[in-house]
């Protein structure tokens, strides 16, 4: 009896990306606007984008 070959997607490996493109960027005070705290809506969920008294920003559902 000979092993079978897999033909799930898995055994192919990951399909290749093709190039690699840069993610958008965007700084934070053009984002921000201004203010300490942005509200995100994505899809049915809501993020909350605050910036803390040390200057560093918060990512909360």
């Amino acid at each position: 009896m000979t092993p079978r070959a897999r033909t799930d997607d898995a055994a192919q490996g990951p399909a290749d990306p093709g190039p690699s493109v840069a993610p958008a960027s965007v700084d934070s005070t053009t984002l921000m606007k201004g203010a300490r705290e942005l509200v995100i809506r994505h899809g049915a969920d809501t993020y909350r984008l605050r910036l803390t008294a040390s200057n560093k920003l918060i990512l909360t559902k």
